[in-house]
């Protein structure tokens, strides 16, 4: 159960977040050629396709959290890519030297008028790429966007200053190996057995600064379903924090920065299998994006927690004790896991092994609609108000379904979930797959 004062506390300190970041002083023309060079860069055949294929439909303005919230028309997901689509126009398409004649060429005004509509506005969530007719992978050009502000010193300060903090120190809200060594001794008193910086294991549990300051329980029941399992695993001290904020700021070296530290430390104890947090994306940040030094595929498997979980029920291994059957669920799919991954199946074979009465959202699985707080938009402190407007969607389609508990698989989604249902007063229990798993682990093994 969640401390509410702590939750606070975390609020609060999100709120002083940009304090922290050294903004990098630049003037406005180099700015702008750091952000052309980025987009020129990331402009390959693929990304080339999909800004010259949109046929302005508006299906992806239906299928976007933030343009249904607002009705917006600067929300609309494919305008997003504007400044994008003018730079391959002028310079880098088949036509260029007669496009820059009627195209006019960007500026560090849009730049900054475009943070907000890809930082505070979009959360990549993919639902629009999912509905376009063209196919286009609308959530990637928004992170070369979300790279070229980074390099022209223009992504929002709260994310600049985190990303800085894990670049430069190694910690994230202050925290690294010692406080995770804290949080563990905290849970070893509990009775909870877990093994800390064994030098070989078959499995790697990797963590996140949310579980150390929040979300202590979710940790410590991914450690009772290991146990219980009898999985040889192991958390690490300097190869624990999932969270990626390269990713999420749009610094592709910080990105791959923090992605080695866990692949370096997966290798080190000939780990075959990694899991991950219930963090979204922190996920495709490991599962999708990373690669060994030479360029080759990683050699051990990633899996999301509740994706190993389900695949125990589905397998057998993992059974359950009967629940209350007067319990009713829902599930929310995190957007990385479900829509990006195809993590759909599992979630929700751990949750039907509980025994209560579980109802699907509609739509659901891949076609689920985003929370709004994902990919960082959860640490913008101005994007407060319209993340909200985003929630109230997934908040009548829980309601719908009349079920009194909510499950989660993301801490981004948890959090936001939270700070939604504080400022409503919603009443619907918000609750940790992993965590409602734990609880019913046969007792006998449950450590």
């Amino acid at each position: 159960m969640i401390d509410m004062a702590v939750f606070k506390q975390f609020q609060d300190a999100i709120s002083h977040l940009g304090e922290m970041a050294q903004p990098e002083k630049l003037s406005d023309q180099e700015r702008l050629s750091r952000a052309k060079a980025v987009m020129r860069q990331k402009t390959d055949r693929a990304l080339a396709m999909d800004l010259e294929a949109c046929v302005n439909c508006g299906y992806c303005s239906e299928a976007c959290h933030f343009y249904q919230s607002t009705q917006d028309p600067k929300y609309t997901p494919t305008r997003k890519l504007d400044l994008l689509r003018r730079v391959h126009m002028r310079e880098t398409s088949a036509f260029a030297p007669i496009r820059r004649l009627f195209t006019r060429d960007i500026t560090v005004d849009d730049l900054q008028e475009w943070q907000e509509l890809v930082y505070d506005a979009c959360t990549e969530c993919g639902r629009c790429s999912m509905v376009c007719p063209m196919g286009i992978n609308i959530a990637r050009g928004v992170n070369v966007m979300r790279e070229a502000l980074y390099e022209a010193g223009l992504a929002p300060l709260e994310l600049m200053a985190v990303a800085q903090e894990q670049a430069g120190r190694g910690t994230v809200f202050g925290v690294g190996p010692a406080e995770l060594l804290q949080t563990v001794e905290a849970l070893r008193a509990q009775g909870i057995v877990i093994p800390f910086d064994a030098p070989r294991a078959d499995v790697m549990l990797v963590s996140t600064v949310i579980d150390v300051l929040l979300y202590q329980d979710a940790l410590a029941a991914t450690a009772r379903i290991l146990n219980h399992l009898g999985v040889n695993w192991t958390l690490r001290s300097t190869g624990f924090e999932a969270a990626n904020f390269g990713l999420l700021s749009g610094s592709e070296s910080l990105q791959k920065a923090a992605t080695k530290r866990l692949v370096d430390e997966a290798l080190a104890i000939g780990a075959k299998t990694v899991i991950m947090p219930e963090c979204g994306h922190a996920y495709p940040a490991l599962r999708w994006d990373g690669r060994l030094d030479n360029g080759d595929p990683l050699p051990f498997e990633v899996l999301a927690a509740s994706e190993f979980v389900g695949r125990e029920v589905q397998s057998g291994r993992l059974q359950l004790q009967p629940g209350d059957a007067s319990q009713t669920y829902t599930y929310h799919d995190a957007c990385k896991l479900a829509r990006h991954g195809g993590v759909i199946d599992e979630p929700r074979a751990a949750i039907r092994a509980l025994g209560g009465d579980f109802r699907e959202t509609a739509p659901t699985a891949e076609l689920n609609w985003c929370c709004g707080g994902g990919a960082g938009t959860f640490l913008i402190n101005r994007a407060a108000p319209l993340r909200h407007k985003a929630w109230e969607i997934k908040r009548e389609q829980i309601d719908a379904t009349g079920a009194n508990t909510v499950v989660v698989s993301c801490a981004s989604c948890r959090l936001n979930f939270m700070a939604g249902a504080e400022s409503d007063q919603w009443p619907t229990r918000i609750a940790s797959l992993v965590e409602l798993v734990a609880e019913q682990l046969p007792t006998d093994k449950a450590h």
